[in-house]
């Protein structure tokens, strides 16, 4: 296994990670934005109005992008079991 393939590996996972995370974050960053922003110009400071919100959202992310974030994770999973052979010798 050459330092190049270990380097091919880890940049694969590492963009795996971000494109698995990448819904999720920015639907919480979006529904914290507008709410900041709600409370903003209301003066309203109560913490369950950011915190509501911002869990149904994600929820919401995950059963719309929830089948998609699985197909991915099992296609970079069998692509790395494939390559094992290769990556052996």
């Amino acid at each position: 296994m050459t330092d190049t393939a270990i380097v091919h590996l880890g940049l694969q996972a590492m963009l795996i990670a971000f494109e698995l995370a990448a819904p999720t974050l920015l639907t919480a960053l979006l529904v914290g934005f507008g709410i900041s922003l709600f409370q903003s110009a209301t003066q309203i400071q109560e913490f369950t109005l950011s915190f509501v919100p911002k869990a149904i959202a994600v929820g919401i992310a995950l059963l719309l992008s929830g089948r998609w974030m699985m197909h991915s994770m099992v296609t970079f999973t069998e692509q790395l079991f494939s390559q094992i052979p290769s990556l052996i010798s």
